[in-house]
């Protein structure tokens, strides 16, 4: 009898840790907003004064964590026409050098900018702050705040 109940404990607990994981992860998917129209993506991209690309190879990008796709940096805002991995409390940092794993970013967090939130995962637009001057830096860079884990990084210049 006890073997039994504990059997039904560890499984039920099992069940519920798992279920607790996908709601983690699906959360931030069935809550986005949706995507900005492709027009207005493309319209921010041609006043672009910078472009990098978001690729899937970088040292800490994984099945989980990962962007690909052309990012535009201008004045006015950061734009993305393409797909990160979906997450939680995504943010978008600018950063003075490029950035591909989770130890780098920690280690130059301090000199970075950070720009906005990212809640979107197909297209986005993060508007810049007014006092940002994105030739400062050369790097966007996509964290996960919640995890600290690093999801993508472009060098733009």
């Amino acid at each position: 009898m006890v073997k039994k109940t504990l059997l039904l404990i560890v499984s039920h607990a099992l069940v519920a840790a798992l279920a607790f994981g996908a709601g983690i992860y699906a959360l931030p998917i069935l809550t986005a907003p949706p995507a900005p129209a492709q027009a207005e993506v493309t319209a921010l991209a041609a006043q672009a004064q910078f472009t990098g690309q978001f690729r899937r190879d970088l040292t800490d990008s994984d099945a989980l964590h990962w962007g690909e796709g052309t990012v535009a940096v201008s004045r006015s805002a950061v734009s993305l026409q393409g797909r990160i991995a979906p997450g939680p409390d995504y943010k978008l940092y600018l950063a003075p050098e490029f950035v591909q794993t989770e130890a780098d970013f920690l280690r130059l967090k301090a000199k970075m900018l950070r720009v906005g939130d990212v809640k979107t995962f197909e297209n986005f637009i993060v508007p810049m702050p007014a006092s940002a001057d994105p030739a400062a830096y050369n790097t966007v860079i996509v964290w996960c705040e919640s995890f600290g884990q690093f999801i993508t990084a472009a060098r733009y210049r």
